[in-house]
């Protein structure tokens, strides 16, 4: 049988990040934990819902009663949060059905952030889950195009006395972009108080109903939408795209830096490497590392973050995209087989 007294004790090296540890924040004391043979069983209090570094913490606790206490300690799956109601009542957020919410970035463009957005989206609904995407690439909108939904216009529905948005739907998955409500020849000529309130009505006057996962597409670099959207929603986690090559990891570094700010705080679930090398259609077992090699790789490895994919840069996929049919289609392709592997990563994240 194990001592509560040095649970505690294991307990207080766990720190909550900027903070004093958890037992002196009373996050946890010596009634929140329970014995049963190997078992044990912790109750950590948290202030709000969905704190950003709930999982961190609870992985930190784990590692901090197998460590001090007992290896063989019966703890993982045994950890459970709660939250006071009212604060609960009061922090709630728009997409409240949504089970995860995540943010794809970039620090600059070009680096085929749209492109895993929506295969990642596609490959998520393949793996069975119930998907959302939004387009919230406010000046350049790329979803119509890359999901053949160009002619589409979403409705409105009367829905408990109010107007909501109802998505589009394709490939099993639920998708707005500002792209359905513009004429996609002109120019969004937008200072960015508009830009982010079309974003956020985007996102709370439309019906996304319940979904397992909610994609955001987000501009790249960072700006007001970046910050308007984690403040807006409960971010479950960021994912940050780049290529190999030094400029686009340079200004990597900079969104990663963006969503661990202190007045952001988004976990980082990974890094995917985009363009990671080229392999021709003839020669599929051949790479070249034509934007440099294992760049995306190295960056994970610097910031202690996960590396969820690399993704080949064949011919089928700018194809795909153009033709409104994502490459992510094709199951049994290499960049098919890339994307299901992505979106294994990113389940196990969540």
């Amino acid at each position: 049988m194990y001592n509560r007294e040095d649970i505690l004790a294991a307990l207080r090296t766990v720190k909550y990040p900027g903070k004093e540890d958890i037992v002196t924040l009373k996050m946890v004391s010596e009634k929140d934990i329970s014995v049963d043979g190997k078992k044990i069983f912790i109750t950590l209090h948290f202030s709000k819902p969905k704190d950003p570094f709930e999982k961190s913490i609870k992985k930190t606790c784990v590692a901090a009663i197998e460590t001090m206490i007992d290896p063989q300690a019966e703890i993982r799956g045994n950890i459970k949060v709660e939250v006071p109601q009212r604060a609960a009542k009061a922090e709630e957020k728009p997409l409240s059905k949504v089970k995860h919410i995540i943010a794809v970035a970039s620090g600059k463009g070009g680096v085929g952030k749209s492109t895993i957005s929506s295969n990642l989206a596609i490959a998520l609904a393949q793996a069975g889950k119930k998907v959302g995407l939004l387009d919230a690439d406010i000046y350049g909108p790329s979803v119509p195009t890359m999901f053949g939904t160009k002619e589409e216009k979403p409705f409105v529905e009367v829905i408990d006395g109010k107007n909501n948005i109802i998505p589009i739907e394709k490939f099993g998955i639920k998708m707005l972009s500002i792209g359905y409500f513009v004429d996609p020849n002109d120019a969004l000529i937008w200072r960015g108080a508009m830009a982010t309130g079309a974003v956020k009505q985007l996102i709370t006057e439309a019906d996304w109903g319940e979904l397992d996962y909610f994609v955001i597409d987000l501009p790249p670099g960072t700006s007001d939408i970046h910050l308007t959207l984690v403040q807006t929603l409960d971010v479950s986690g960021a994912i940050i795209v780049t290529t190999p090559q030094e400029v686009a990891l340079a200004d990597a570094r900079k969104g990663v830096n963006m969503f661990q700010n202190d007045k952001i705080k988004v976990p980082i679930w990974g890094l995917v490497e985009n363009m990671a090398w080229f392999t021709p259609a003839e020669l599929p077992e051949n790479k070249y590392y034509i934007f440099g090699k294992d760049g995306g790789k190295k960056m994970a490895e610097e910031y202690q973050i996960p590396l969820l994919g690399q993704i080949p840069i064949v011919q089928s996929i700018r194809e795909a995209g153009d033709n409104g049919s994502p490459v992510v289609l094709d199951t049994e392709s290499i960049t098919g087989k890339a994307f299901a592997a992505l979106a294994a990563k990113v389940i196990e994240q969540s």
